[in-house]
């Protein structure tokens, strides 16, 4: 006999767990499935372990650029102890998740779900009978269709190294190329990015990706842009790489190969077709509330729906939204205005609002400041030669369109700039405001 609930979540990472606690508070009845360790990727096998091998990459190398302006000695990244650090965040998550849900009167459910109707799953031999279900199983790599593709590794499984080989190679241009790419450089290994595209991060500015290409160049990152990988061979001492450049046949040899090449929704074992819920070139139709346009009983949120940005704090948001159509009717839409965006290399690059080439394709009447400022004092007490911003303000109401930012500080600068973007604060809002002096934020003043 199956077992009855109001809610059903598959998944149980940021947009699954904020939406199953939500409705559990409402007194809904509410179980969990997860084919994985209780989690999700953001705790488990993204943001935060990548967030924690950064952070050591990023002591590191301040220690290094203040070599000679008065820190003496040779630093170096202890590989083993970094990865325990790590672990000693991850480990505990899944255990403790687990037992939140039991406190809370949540039903948990270990295995893959696959829908057999419009309103019930088997798990693993188990029948859930629900009102409502929540998609939420985040995304997995992307399939590259080349030979040898099962040799590569995923962000995953680099999360996961228990040493860090001498010879790596990133298949890919985006943010776990950057990355990963920074981080591997910093422990000593030789590192080489393929990427496709002409230049890498295109989400980001070109001109400030431009100004951090200097720092991949000069921790000997080998980046090569307008290269295609079309094939990954296992030799005898490692991986072979093939790829084409300008019609040129490229080799590289390689001890670690590290699928970068952008992800998916991670939804191809639930059965969709036997709930009646659509899914076209790998993602979900939904309409406007989050919900499955042919089958009312199913939302998704997060990764697994696509709709806003692939990150975090949309999981989040699409949490609230999806619970307040659950308890309230479809009342909500989602907002993505003012999400920033970070990529956290070293130094880290920002975004948020419109690129240049939005603002100007929508029309918009606007200024725009920008500056390669490694001369200011943020960048010189951090002894850091990448800085730089890009901010466009309209013309007519003094709102801040987009702010672009890298170097020191600019991983929470930006949060500054997307809170005045979504609650429509002015320019000369912000340059009124007092912030704490010298801090990263004190800069924002001038960069208006």
């Amino acid at each position: 006999m199956a077992q009855q609930f109001d809610l059903a979540v598959i998944g149980t990472g940021t947009a699954a767990r904020g939406t199953a606690l939500r409705i559990r508070a409402a007194g809904w009845s509410v179980a969990v499935i997860d084919k994985r360790p209780y989690g999700g990727t953001c705790a488990l096998r993204g943001c935060d372990p990548k967030k924690m091998l950064v952070g050591g990459a990023s002591a590191m190398d301040h220690a290094r650029r203040m070599r000679g302006k008065g820190i003496a000695g040779a630093p170096h990244i202890d590989w083993p102890e970094l990865m325990a650090f790590k672990r000693s965040f991850t480990d505990p998550v899944p255990e403790n998740h687990e037992k939140s849900y039991a406190d809370k009167g949540i039903a948990t459910f270990h295995g893959q779900a696959r829908f057999i109707g419009p309103n019930s799953v088997d798990v693993e031999g188990a029948e859930l009978e629900a009102r409502r279900f929540l998609i939420a199983t985040g995304a997995k790599p992307k399939a590259l269709g080349i030979p040898g593709e099962e040799h590569l590794i995923t962000s995953e499984g680099f999360l996961s190294l228990e040493a860090l080989p001498p010879r790596i190679v990133l298949v890919g241009g985006g943010y776990i190329a950057a990355e990963f790419s920074h981080i591997a450089a910093r422990v000593g290994a030789q590192v080489t990015v393929l990427q496709r595209g002409e230049r890498m991060l295109k989400h980001f500015d070109p001109d400030l990706v431009g100004w951090l290409m200097e720092k991949f160049r000069a921790v000997g990152i080998d980046v090569r842009t307008g290269t295609t990988v079309e094939a990954i061979e296992k030799i005898q001492d490692g991986f072979r790489v093939t790829a084409s450049a300008g019609g040129r046949q490229v080799i590289v040899a390689a001890d670690l190969v590290v699928h970068a090449a952008g992800r998916a929704p991670d939804i191809d074992g639930l059965d969709l077709a036997r709930a009646g819920i659509a899914a076209k070139g790998g993602r979900l139709e939904l309409n406007e509330y989050l919900q499955s346009r042919t089958n009312p009983a199913v939302y998704a949120a997060g990764d697994a729906a696509l709709s806003g940005p692939p990150l975090t704090p949309v999981s989040s948001h699409d949490a609230r939204v999806v619970a307040g159509n659950l308890l309230d009717g479809n009342r909500h839409r989602p907002d993505y205005r003012g999400v920033p965006s970070v990529a956290f290399t070293i130094p880290p690059i920002a975004a948020v609002g419109l690129s240049e080439a939005d603002a100007h394709g929508q029309g918009l009447k606007f200024r725009t400041k920008s500056q390669k400022a490694s001369d200011w004092f943020t960048a010189r007490q951090a002894a850091e030669d990448v800085y730089g911003f890009k901010v466009m303000v309209e013309e007519d109401t003094e709102r801040v369109l987009g702010a672009h930012l890298v170097g020191p500080h600019a991983d929470e600068v930006i949060n500054l700039f997307a809170l005045a973007i979504r609650h429509g604060l002015t320019a000369a809002a912000l340059k009124q405001t007092m912030f704490a002096y010298p801090t990263g934020a004190s800069d924002i003043g001038y960069m208006l």
